[in-house]
């Protein structure tokens, strides 16, 4: 029978240190942006997949409607997020109402600038149909992505130390 000896463990010096793997902003939003394009990509393609009211042309074409939705919902939060910060300074309860009132048209009326941003850039090589001319099949894949990103998002910080 050999005897096993466990690895040495060595102190870090000058010439040997602990490397630490911290990120600048910069590279957290690469990372950040580019997981959330990974994750809207996918879903969209699942959508594609499975359900015959998402219907896309390529790959490609798919990659490319990820990264312009992901685009379009950060432009919406970030718009929905200044609106609501202008009412938060208000006082009184009709603020509070304008508040509510522009996030939920945001956020809702968003979603119609998107798919004709979609339409726009894309034309025939993805197509969104059944109910109410697509829309639903539309908010649908949104949510859908909305609901992953969550997801993810949650993963990744319970792994947190």
């Amino acid at each position: 029978m050999t005897q096993q000896t466990e690895p040495i463990k060595t102190k870090p010096t000058l010439a040997t240190p602990i490397k630490e793997y911290g990120f600048n902003t910069p590279q957290r939003l690469f990372v950040g942006y580019t997981l959330a394009v990974l994750v809207d990509l996918t879903v969209l393609n699942l959508f594609n997949e499975f359900w015959e009211y998402i219907t896309l042309e390529s790959f490609s074409i798919s990659l490319l409607v990820a990264i312009l939705l992901q685009l379009l919902l950060k432009l919406t939060i970030a718009a929905e997020h200044a609106i609501a910060e202008y009412f938060k300074t208000k006082p009184g309860r009709a603020p509070k109402f304008y508040r509510a009132f522009t996030t939920w048209a945001i956020l809702f009326g968003s979603k119609f600038i998107m798919l004709e941003a979609i339409n726009l850039v894309f034309g025939d090589s993805i197509q969104f149909t059944g109910p109410a001319d697509g829309i639903v099949a539309f908010f649908a894949l949104v949510f859908g992505i909305l609901i992953a990103e969550f997801m993810v998002s949650k993963i990744y910080f319970s792994l947190e130390d």
